[in-house]
């Protein structure tokens, strides 16, 4: 039986180690340039994956013994049962996360990939907001924001990488101690546009969960 133990971003992750591998392989000339990349590729791998089994070790660990690229890309391939997909979400679920938000417009889940996914992003153009549902702690959270597009590229503060991106703000609900009754403070960061784009790109969770730690509360989790 298989079962799924590598997340969207891991497997982003080695699909980028796995490409500067055979790009090594198939244009260095130097052998000792070659293992170099290899055990930098094993090392990140295995940081990555710290409560994997033996055998899934033993999987992940395999690439080091390739070297053309048609054994890279079966590689990727074999691993593509592995992953896991995104949680299963009915349309009440989404909807109990923005309870402020009244005729919340959700995106149809029987048409989502959720195989390649670590986040699930959506905007209502009209209402120019733009709606993230992640995983964290254990429980979906929902962040709500202004959406300003930008038309132009720059690096998203998510995937680190360049892409078309919006500008997206939402107010964070923690306070100071002896803040006022109105206080409020903004958090804004440079996103990707697509959604879909970001989630093939991403391959650390770090930079996305601070931001909505930031943004719900860390006393939460």
């Amino acid at each position: 039986m298989t079962t799924p133990f590598i997340r969207n971003h891991q497997y982003n992750l080695i699909k980028k180690l796995v490409g500067q591998l055979q790009h090594a392989c198939n244009t260095v000339a130097d052998r000792k340039v070659i293992e170099a990349v290899r055990q930098s590729t094993l090392m990140k791998i295995n940081e990555s994956f710290p409560q994997a089994t033996e055998q899934q070790k033993q999987m992940l660990e395999s690439v080091a013994a390739m070297q053309r690229t048609e054994q890279f890309q079966a590689y990727l391939q074999e691993l593509v049962p592995y992953v896991e997909s995104f949680v299963e979400a009915t349309d009440q679920q989404i909807k109990k996360l923005f309870p402020k938000v009244k005729k919340l417009k959700t995106p149809n889940m029987g048409t989502i990939d959720r195989s390649h996914m670590t986040y699930l992003g959506w905007t209502d153009i009209a209402s120019s907001r733009m709606y993230l549902v992640y995983e964290l702690g254990g429980k979906l959270v929902g962040v709500e924001g202004r959406f300003t597009p930008t038309n132009k590229k720059s690096v998203c503060f998510v995937c680190n990488r360049h892409e078309e991106v919006a500008l997206f703000t939402a107010l964070t609900k923690s306070k100071p101690a002896n803040a006022s009754a109105d206080y409020y403070k903004a958090i804004g960061n440079y996103l990707c546009a697509s959604s879909e784009a970001c989630n093939r790109n991403i391959s650390d969770t770090a930079a996305l969960e601070r931001f909505i730690q930031g943004v719900v509360g860390e006393e939460r989790f």
